[in-house]
Parts: C-alpha cells; structure tokens; sequence
C-alpha cells in the first residue's frame, strides 16, 4: 500500500509534515533554565487531519541526552478559511485545545480549553508559535502556571531530518 493521498483540507499545514529533530531552551519562574533536545513528528492518514508526536529531553552541557523531558501527542485539524484546531494530550494529566491560524508557513495557537486531573500541575493558558525559517521550523510556547501569568516557557529550532513516510489509519 502507498502514502496516503493528503486531504485537500490540510494543504495550509503541508509545511510542517515529516520528523523534525533539534534543540531549544527553556525557563519559567518555577524552574532553573534548561537546554533540551526535541523531536516532533506530524503525520496524516489522508483524513483531514494531522497526527501530532513531541518528545524532549534534557541535554547536557555538551549536548548529550541526560533524561526525557515532556511528550505530548494530538492531532492538528484544519478548518476552512486557514484556521486551525488543536488538541494535545499529556501524560501529567493535562489536556489541552488550542484555536489558531495558518498563515503561510505560520501557526498562531491560543488555548481555549485546559482541563487536568486531579493530580496536574496548575497550568492555565498558552500560546504557541510555529513557523517555517530558512527551511527549519521555529516554535515558542509561552504559558500561564502555578500562579504566574502568560510567559514564555520553551522555545526550539527543528531540522526537517525524515519527508512524511506514511502513517496506519
């Protein structure tokens, strides 16, 4: 069996398909500054959707994996008029939407819904950024948690490293 035909709905977010692999930074009021490795992975199944991996870890001072971090998974839908939905899931207990807009080779994301568990961390709000630079894909999440107001949190630069290989239904 081929790829997948893409659905003609997802052409505003074609731009991010494929494994993306790279490093970033990171701090907020409640934690020392950190350095972390990433991997994101945005795929489709020829539905109007995209399937959405994040994984990082923490590097060392010479670049070397220390422990995981954070992983997210969800699914990018496209909606007419180059808006889009978000929905990302962590394992901590927190569940996120986000409402935004494709605009070239941009997305803008605010939240409109977080729910956690009873165990979560307190988490608010945020925002992300993802666009297309120079061929890498640039993102920055800022957030609203424990107690602080909306900030920046994370920020990473990501090599496209993989093309879009398909994906199970």
């Amino acid at each position: 069996m081929g790829l997948p035909d893409m659905h003609a709905d997802l052409e505003p977010l074609a731009f991010l398909l494929g494994r993306w692999e790279g490093a970033g930074v990171g701090g907020y009021p409640t934690m020392e500054s950190i350095r972390f490795g990433q991997e994101i992975v945005f795929g489709h199944n020829g539905k109007p959707f995209l399937s959405y991996v994040s994984r990082t870890w923490l590097l060392d001072e010479d670049g070397g994996r220390v422990r995981p971090l954070a992983t997210e998974t969800g699914y990018w839908r496209a909606q007419p008029e180059r808006q889009v939905e978000v929905m990302l899931a962590h394992p901590t207990g927190i569940v996120e939407i986000y409402l935004g807009e494709v605009v070239f080779n941009k997305v803008e994301l605010a939240t409109d819904v977080v729910a956690r568990t009873g165990t979560a961390k307190e988490y608010a709000a945020g925002r992300r950024l993802y666009g297309l630079v120079n061929g890498n894909l640039m993102w920055a999440y800022e957030m609203a948690a424990m107690g602080h107001g909306i900030q920046p949190h994370m920020s990473a630069e990501l090599k496209k490293v993989a093309e879009f290989t398909g994906e199970e239904s």
